[in-house]
This record gives C-alpha cells, sequence and structure tokens, in this order.
C-alpha cells in the first residue's frame, strides 16, 4: 500500500511564536506577593491543574510585537498529587530538588518559555530529528469560570525544559486559537518589550529554533540565561533565570 503523500499544510514550514513566560513559585501565595512587588500588580486567576498536580496565576502581557502572550505563575498545589505515572514528573522541572532549592531561597524566578504552535506532533518531530527529545504530546485542561479551557502539551517524562529552560515548551490551543486563554483576560498593564536566551551552545539551540519557526526569541552565546524585559507600572523590569 502507497503511503499518502504530505498535503500542503503538511509541507510548509513550521511556525512557533512566544506563548507565554513561566515564573516558578515555591507557594502560589509567593506567587502573588512577588508578582505585586516587582511587576505592580496582581495576577489575574488562573486554575488547578489535576494532571500536574499544580496550579497557577495569570496576566497578560500582550502587545503589538507580542500578541496573546502572558505571564503564568506556577506552583506545586500541596497536597494535590499529580495524576501522572508515578515515575513521571511534572513539567517545567518543579520536581527538580535544585529548582525547589533555589525558589525556598532566592523567591519566584521566570525559569521557561512556551511556544504555540498549530502543529505540536510535527514540532516534536522537528526536534526529535536533531536529537532533541521534547517529550510526550499530552492532553491538558483546567476548569474556569466560563467552561473548560483544554490545550495539548509537549511534556517529557522527566518534565526536564532542556537547555535550562531555553527550549520552548510547545503547546497548541487548537488550530483556530480559539481557546486561548488571554481572551478572557483583562489587560494587565505590564507588556513583554523582549525576550532574549543566552547559551553555550548557541548553535544546537539556534538549530532548534529555526526546526520549529521560532521567532521573537533573541539568542546569544554565554552562560544560560532567559532575560525578559517588562514594561510595567514600576518602568522597565528585567527578568532573568541565571542557568537555573
Amino acid at each position: 500500500m502507497k503511503t499518502a503523500a504530505p498535503s500542503a499544510a503538511e509541507r510548509a514550514p513550521l511556525t512557533a511564536q512566544i506563548d507565554h513566560l513561566v515564573v516558578a513559585a515555591a507557594s502560589l501565595a509567593e506567587g502573588v506577593q512577588w508578582c505585586e512587588s516587582v511587576l505592580g500588580i496582581t495576577p489575574g486567576r488562573g486554575g488547578d491543574h489535576a494532571l500536574m498536580g499544580t496550579h497557577n496565576r495569570l496576566c497578560t502581557l500582550a502587545c503589538a510585537d507580542f500578541p496573546a502572550t502572558y505571564l503564568e505563575i506556577i506552583a506545586i498545589h500541596s497536597g494535590a498529587p499529580c495524576a501522572r505515572a508515578t515515575w513521571a514528573r511534572r513539567w517545567f522541572d518543579l520536581d527538580d530538588r535544585e529548582l525547589q532549592g533555589r525558589l525556598g531561597k532566592t523567591g519566584p524566578q521566570l525559569i521557561h518559555f512556551v511556544a504555540r504552535t498549530a502543529r505540536l506532533q510535527a514540532g516534536v518531530r522537528a526536534l526529535a530529528a536533531l536529537g532533541l527529545d521534547r517529550g510526550e504530546v499530552l492532553a491538558a485542561s483546567r476548569h474556569t469560570p466560563t467552561g473548560l479551557l483544554s490545550w495539548r502539551i509537549s511534556v517529557r517524562d522527566d518534565g526536564q525544559r532542556l537547555f535550562y529552560g531555553a527550549l520552548p515548551t510547545l503547546i497548541d490551543w487548537g488550530g483556530d486559537g480559539m481557546e486561548h486563554p488571554t481572551h478572557s483576560m483583562a489587560p494587565s498593564a505590564v507588556t513583554l518589550q523582549s525576550l532574549q536566551a543566552q547559551h553555550p551552545r548557541p548553535d544546537a539551540l539556534r538549530a532548534a529554533y529555526n526546526a520549529i519557526g521560532l521567532s521573537g526569541v533573541a539568542l546569544s552565546s554565554g552562560p544560560p540565561n532567559l532575560i525578559a524585559t517588562l514594561q510595567t507600572p514600576r518602568g522597565l523590569v528585567t527578568l532573568e533565570s541565571k542557568g537555573i
């Protein structure tokens, strides 16, 4: 039997954009306090992730250069078990002891970003062709006041982010993007001005960005770091991952 030829959509180059920044906190209450102190706003409500045993708060960062972009403050939900297999870990390295120790010592911190694409499985395959395991495509959801919000996301069994968080997790909100959370979020007075990634192996990371067609992220050689510049009510604020 002959295999069907790929469609024009399947042959088209992949594209991906910054979907959201991830700030991890030892507790969600600490994350809210950090947001109020550092960014000058109270984040909007998010929800619980039953699949991962985490919960979040959100604020939009959208502007002309980064439409439908937001900030996620996320923490492990104390007392809420992770519904994954016992040997699998939570997303974004949240089970990592070193990360937990850093958050407990220095407070909430930028650790990662997520990129959206309408061709999630193809993006995972493109990274695999470079020897990069971005993880299994999982179905996830959380309840909101307007109904169930659902998405698909790439998560490794070990929960690792890769490249010190500079290789984005991939997410798909549906081909038309109609379920995107920013559609129900009020403006926050905070906007993303730029996102930069530094890594000692920039060529490998650049190849990964090119493979998924990622735009909007500047890349340079240097110690591992994600650097996000935000316009806030407190002026320009820079968030850094600092190799975590």
